[in-house]
């Protein structure tokens, strides 16, 4: 069985872990957390994503709480539609970049944020004890469809930039929604931003075209199309449209990274204020805060550990380097939507090509790697690299991340995986390569690997 639970939510694969059972517990749990109150359901186009909604409602209704049915929707529109209808929470059903036999159940709380490790260790809880707030059949929830689910996330994306300028820059946009639930409003929100849009794999039904992880060696038909199109940008979504990656006007993949990197360069310029990270990503953001003066924080890996840092020092953007940018004003949630128009407008009131704008801010190269690995022999990995190398500073706290003038080294266990993660930056990318390198070597003798 390869189920997947942990305070993120859960992941598993359809018939072998994604079971009704299991569905109609967690919605259990989450409509025992919220006491019945008012949930969002929203699901990616994942084939499994409809036999998990009736599980999951069978749950929430069981619990007493009002549904609100969102459809087929992406993942930062199921956390603006929990604020601006005063849910008690949500539940999106997808599993993000997993393969297409996967699916899962996020939760949101009713802050339009994944839960916070208190909720999460809660969720958990009652999963082991079973305790859940059934209802009699007097107070049996119900389930209302919702149209336009996307039009409140719409308004807050458009109130950011200056729509009547982008308009008329009149962009020609490849969109590559890879058959995810991008496909449903995202070609809208370009539209309403002057775009000229050309859509790949626009039908949201889960029969991913490539690999949905949206990394360089997933993306090159992406790349190709803007090259062979002459098109201004190209945007590619994971399946859930959390996450974005950029290709510029010469069909170059900028990668994940610098759609964070890019964002806060553009707010930052016009709105100076804190900005938090994971202790994953890029050094980049750092050096843009430092351009503006501005404070810079990092935050354990994880969504939810982001929004909490970020809500505790008053951030005005943040994210991860995966591509995820969270923008308060919008959502406590990695929106691809806000991602979007900050690089439609930042291009706008740059006047220049987004290779020129790339080309302006500090570039590293990083290198991202995993190992298999049981969860228990995390901490030995870490001590090994410790040892290996006494002349880094070290972090601890999320596995361990060791930094250098202008390199670092950083080994963690996966929320989300049973690998460790091995991520290595440096100016050149040989040398974060080889950094990266080094350090598994070191993981793999020390575990025997």
């Amino acid at each position: 069985m390869q189920r997947i639970l942990s305070i993120s939510g859960l992941r598993a694969v359809a018939g072998d872990g994604l079971d009704p059972r299991f569905l109609v517990e967690f919605a259990s749990a989450v409509g025992t957390i919220a006491k019945g109150g008012k949930i969002v359901v929203s699901r990616d186009g994942r084939c499994s994503g409809e036999m998990v909604k009736q599980a999951v409602m069978a749950g929430l209704t069981a619990t007493g709480c009002q549904v609100i049915d969102a459809g087929i929707a992406t993942t930062p529109t199921c956390g603006v539609l929990v604020t601006s209808l005063d849910a008690a929470g949500g539940i999106q059903i997808t599993a993000s970049h997993n393969p297409i036999q996967w699916n899962g159940l996020k939760p949101f709380n009713s802050q339009g944020a994944v839960y916070n490790r208190e909720q999460g260790e809660e969720l958990l809880g009652l999963l082991e004890s079973k305790e859940f707030r059934y209802v009699g059949w007097d107070q049996i929830g119900r389930v209302e469809q919702l149209a336009e689910p996307a039009q409140p996330h719409f308004e807050r994306v458009l109130k950011l930039v200056d729509v009547e300028a982008i308009r008329a820059r009149k962009f020609k946009v490849i969109l590559d929604c890879n058959h995810g639930s991008g496909g449903v409003a995202t070609p809208t929100l370009l539209e309403k931003l002057g775009c000229e849009v050309i859509v790949l794999g626009g039908q949201p039904d889960g029969q991913f075209e490539h690999t949905p992880e949206p990394l360089a060696e997933n993306l090159t038909s992406l790349c190709d199309a803007v090259r062979e199109h002459q098109a201004d940008i190209g945007f590619a979504q994971d399946p859930d449209a959390d996450r974005l990656a950029i290709i510029d006007e010469q069909g170059n993949y900028i990668g994940e990274e610098l759609t964070l990197a890019l964002a806060v360069d553009h707010v930052l310029k016009r709105t100076p204020g804190p900005v938090v990270v994971n202790g994953s990503t890029s050094r980049v953001t750092a050096d843009i805060a430092a351009k503006y003066g501005c404070d810079f924080y990092r935050s354990h890996v994880g969504e939810a550990n982001v929004v909490t840092k970020m809500q505790e020092v008053n951030a005005i953007i943040g994210g991860e380097g995966n591509g995820g940018v969270i923008e308060p004003q919008v959502g406590f949630v990695r929106d691809s939507f806000v991602s979007m128009a900050y690089a439609l407008d930042g291009l706008t009131s740059r006047g220049d090509k987004l290779s020129q704008w790339v080309n302006s801010i500090p570039r590293y190269a990083i290198v991202k790697s995993k190992l298999t690995c049981p969860q228990d022999a995390v901490s030995q990995a870490c001590q090994a690299l410790r040892e290996s190398y006494p002349d880094a500073t070290p972090t601890e706290g999320d596995g361990l991340r060791l930094d250098w003038d202008n390199r670092w080294v950083q080994v963690r266990a996966s929320n989300t995986e049973p690998i460790i993660r091995v991520i290595a930056e440096a100016p050149e990318a040989a040398d974060a390569q080889s950094l990266c390198e080094q350090a598994k070597q070191i993981i793999n003798q020390a575990l025997g690997l």
